[in-house]
């Protein structure tokens, strides 16, 4: 096979059997998958992918980030899993850019560098009281909840009786969901066993979510709410006045998105049945933006000012948020600003700190506007947080498609590779634990072991060390794992 040559030809083009495009994908999460598989569907093309993940664990949102009550949309893992199994696609995880390998490493190592990193930051939050205690951004939650590594020993006051969502987006929706669940609705979820315990004990009974445009302008679908509907245990509830479209939205009305459209009558109905009867509720606030965030005598949230918008024109048409002579005070005991993602710099990989993003043109990386031959970013770290799981399929695609082109036009540096089994060596040498993916499908098994247990799908380890302490187990009992 072509990844396993152990000297690169360079009298032989790029992309054939004899000399097969090497590629690095940093980033283990649906558009790096679905750079690889574009890779691998390219017509003519003899090319090798190594996919890296600073995790023991592939699959990025899918897995950290999508909503444990959303088990449908995690099976386009299966997808993924598909690509991972191929013989020219290698797992490389439990590995970090910028610690573990470096830039130059890779740049020494393959034609070209697909960057897939994804956003791993909250949005800033500009607003006075922001860091008090009991006021989280909603990426930690999240990862909180989905037993992220990285966030699984956050703590949250879930005592206090009313807790805000500031965002009118998906995530925020599924934040609020999630802390309205029951621990029924919950245990049969792969929601982290930490979080469903502290979910457990829960004393919330009110969500509000707040957010700054109107109903007809919010980020959510409309089957985010159809979920709300289903809710066993708490009721959706909508003020009449909140959903009343202003002149400038009803005349945005019948041209909106469809989406859109549904999104308020489904809100409508909501505020025809009142309060219902279950003790907690989820509230849906618009027109709304907080302006201090309150603090008790320990430092810690009480509450919230909030200041009511109204909607005008801009220059470009569309229908933004002013700020009106109208304020209010919500008593709140716990705070999750769900505002967006952004990324996060990478040591060697330029970064344009404004956006959040890797610096690019077209998703041709740049640094300071110059293009970096063979270097090419996809999703959120490419456009900033936007676009759902499957928008990333046709967008990796096309980003594949310039580096082919640029492979085709001779753009990418011509390059004598060393053999692949070097870098292994080099990561072995640093004292990298490597995970690769048969050591995921081991991993994946007991979790889904442990989930059967509660009738989950599955129970997730959430420590590094657990992991690599259960790869290392069965590495002695039953010999070395291979490596591919």
């Amino acid at each position: 096979m072509g990844c396993k040559l152990d000297r690169w030809m360079p009298k032989t083009g790029i992309g054939t059997a004899a000399r097969p495009l090497r590629v690095a994908i940093v980033g283990s999460g649906p558009s790096g998958f679905y750079a690889a598989e574009a890779i691998a569907r390219a017509e003519g093309l003899d090319a090798c992918v190594d996919m890296y993940e600073r995790l023991p664990t592939p699959f990025g949102l899918v897995r950290a980030g999508v909503a444990p009550d959303h088990q449908k949309i995690k099976r386009v893992a299966r997808i993924y899993e598909a690509r991972a199994a191929s013989d020219r696609f290698r797992l490389i995880a439990n590995v970090t850019l910028g610690r573990d390998v470096l830039v130059s490493d890779l740049r020494r190592h393959y034609d070209a560098i697909i960057y897939a990193v994804g956003g791993e930051r909250s949005r800033r939050i500009d607003v006075p009281g922001s860091d008090l205690a009991h006021s989280h951004p909603a990426t930690v939650f999240v990862g909180w909840y989905n037993g992220h590594p990285d966030f699984r020993d956050a703590t949250y006051d879930l005592s206090v009786r009313r807790a805000a969502v500031v965002g009118n987006g998906n995530v925020a929706i599924d934040v609020a969901r999630i802390l309205s669940r029951t621990p029924e609705e919950l245990r049969v979820t792969d929601v982290a066993e930490h979080a469903l315990d502290a979910l457990r004990h829960s004393q919330i009974e009110e969500v509000v979510v707040l957010g700054r445009r109107g109903p007809l302008q919010a980020a959510f679908t409309p089957n985010e709410l159809d979920e709300l509907a289903e809710l066993a245990g708490a009721d959706v509830v909508v003020r009449p006045e909140d959903v009343a479209l202003d002149p400038e939205s009803l005349a945005d009305y019948a041209t909106a998105p469809s989406s859109a459209r549904r999104n308020v009558e489904r809100l409508r109905r909501f505020a025809e049945r009142g309060e219902g009867h279950h003790r907690r509720k989820l509230r849906l606030r618009f027109l709304v933006s907080p302006e201090e965030v309150l603090a008790d005598e320990r430092g810690t949230v009480r509450g919230l000012r909030l200041r009511h918008n109204e909607l005008v024109r801009a220059e470009d048409g569309a229908l933004r948020p002013r700020p009106t002579d109208r304020t209010e005070e919500l008593e709140v005991g716990l705070l999750i600003w769900a505002i967006g993602y952004r990324g996060a710099p990478i040591p060697g990989v330029p970064f344009d700190d404004a956006a959040g993003v890797v610096e690019n043109d077209g998703g041709r990386v740049t640094d300071h506007g110059v293009i970096v031959p063979g270097e090419y970013v996809v999703g959120w770290a490419r456009t900033g947080a936007q676009g759902l799981i499957g928008s990333h399929k046709a967008a990796s695609a096309e980003i594949v498609k310039k580096m082919l082109d640029d492979l085709h036009e001779g753009q990418l540096p011509q390059k004598v590779l060393p053999p692949p089994r070097e870098l292994d060596e080099l990561l072995a040498e640093r004292g990298v634990v490597v995970v690769r993916y048969r050591d995921w499908r081991f991993l994946d098994a007991i979790e889904q072991e442990r989930g059967a247990r509660r009738g989950a799908p599955r129970d997730k380890l959430t420590r590094v060390d657990d992991m690599l302490a259960k790869l290392a187990h069965t590495a002695a009992t039953e010999g070395p794992r291979r490596t591919g």
